[in-house]
């Protein structure tokens, strides 16, 4: 049978005041074609809408080119002083006659990789993204077909690139809910690099320009990353943002003004800090419950949860939160320490089950024959067992 025990301990009980009802019930509708909202520590889903669904990223997907770039500085096949040189096809193509963004590079000069970051991050500049291109794989389309592969190694499953910079173009395109991984990346992966995506202004060859992120530049911890904006893109933002020890990723595309990317993006950013908190459950190597042993030296072996347990919740409105130990019981021994034998369930009314793996605290070797047979006759006439 299966045996559920229901872990109600003093810890857990703010938790479980007042606690357990769908996210849905407290969902925000902001005037965006695709939009998601992610908890950065757990990972949850606090809002979307058409997350999945493919959609022109324009310049939001120089996240991606970033990211090359970043990778490619860790590991040491590039660094920061490194030079590339403005071809002319970047030049033609992504600056000053092209009328994009761009970072106003001249044909035929060098140009250090860290002035070409800020000019991707800060500038916009598709120049600049072309010339990281041409430069790291030979040409852009050949930069595009590396972009699409690491994607889809980092889960970005929903990515696929057809160039650099983010123009139109009906082989580029990305999902919402890839942005907010791949900013979740950059966060983790690379926090020494993360600080330019914060920074308002940058000037090259003597022309300052100004992050165009509109959460930078109001209250409440924005510091990072990407707008976009084409005509059939609509205007985008990937952004992410930290109050009190707590960070939020958004993702939202498809708005039909610079003031509706500002004013939507902050008032959802607002909401999901507003509504929402995380709750540390467990740490690694706590033990959870016991589970009951069949024909085992010992009666019961505890349950350990192997790494810690944080959970995203609403603020108000749940009205409970189950947190169970679940295992097929009694066990039957032996019991090898460090076996995956029951599993952690947090529930709640109207969301999704999160489960977590629990493995034995102790081994526990099995009777002998005479006590084996004791324990079979005491389930037989008195319907319990009995371990020695």
């Amino acid at each position: 049978m299966t045996h559920i025990f229901r872990y109600l301990s003093t810890g857990l009980l703010a938790v479980l005041i007042g606690v357990s009802q769908s996210p849905s019930a407290w969902a925000i509708d902001i005037a965006a074609r695709e939009y998601i909202l992610v908890d950065f520590e757990t990972g949850s889903v606090l809002d979307s809408h058409k997350a999945d669904e493919s959609m022109p990223p324009s310049s939001m997907s120089k996240l991606m080119t970033a990211y090359m770039v970043f990778e490619a500085i860790h590991s040491g096949d590039l660094s920061l002083d490194d030079e590339f040189m403005v071809s002319e096809n970047a030049w033609r193509q992504g600056g000053a006659a092209s009328g994009g963004s761009t970072m106003f590079l001249e044909p035929n000069t060098r140009v250090r990789v860290e002035d070409l970051l800020r000019g991707i991050i800060i500038q916009s500049g598709n120049d600049a993204c072309i010339i990281v291109a041409e430069n790291m794989a030979g040409s852009e389309e050949a930069f595009a077909d590396e972009m699409t592969d690491r994607a889809r190694d980092l889960g970005l499953t929903g990515s696929n690139f057809a160039n650099a910079t983010g123009l139109p173009d009906p082989d580029h395109y990305m999902t919402a809910t890839d942005l907010a991984l791949l900013a979740r990346l950059i966060i983790t992966n690379f926090p020494e690099y993360y600080s330019l995506y914060e920074e308002t202004e940058f000037t090259y060859n003597d022309i300052k320009q100004f992050n165009r992120n509109p959460l930078l530049y109001r209250p409440g911890g924005a510091d990072g990353l990407k707008t976009g904006h084409t005509d059939i893109a609509g205007y985008g933002l990937t952004a992410s943002a930290m109050r009190d020890g707590k960070r939020l990723i958004l993702v939202a595309n498809g708005m039909e003004s610079t003031q509706a990317r500002s004013e939507e993006t902050a008032k959802l950013m607002d909401w999901g800090f507003r509504n929402f908190t995380n709750k540390d459950l467990f740490r690694a190597g706590e033990v959870v419950s016991d589970a009951e042993v069949w024909l085992g030296l010992e009666a019961t072996v505890p349950l350990i949860i192997e790494k810690d347990v944080t959970v995203t919740i609403p603020r108000r409105a749940w009205r409970t939160l189950e947190v169970k130990a679940v295992y097929d019981g009694p066990i039957a021994a032996p019991i090898q320490q460090g076996n995956k034998i029951a599993k952690l369930v947090i529930d709640g009314e109207g969301m999704s089950p999160l489960e977590y793996d629990l493995v034995a605290g102790a081994p526990v070797p099995k009777l002998g024959f005479t006590g084996r047979i004791q324990a079979a006759a005491s389930q037989i006439i008195f319907g319990f067992s009995i371990n020695n």
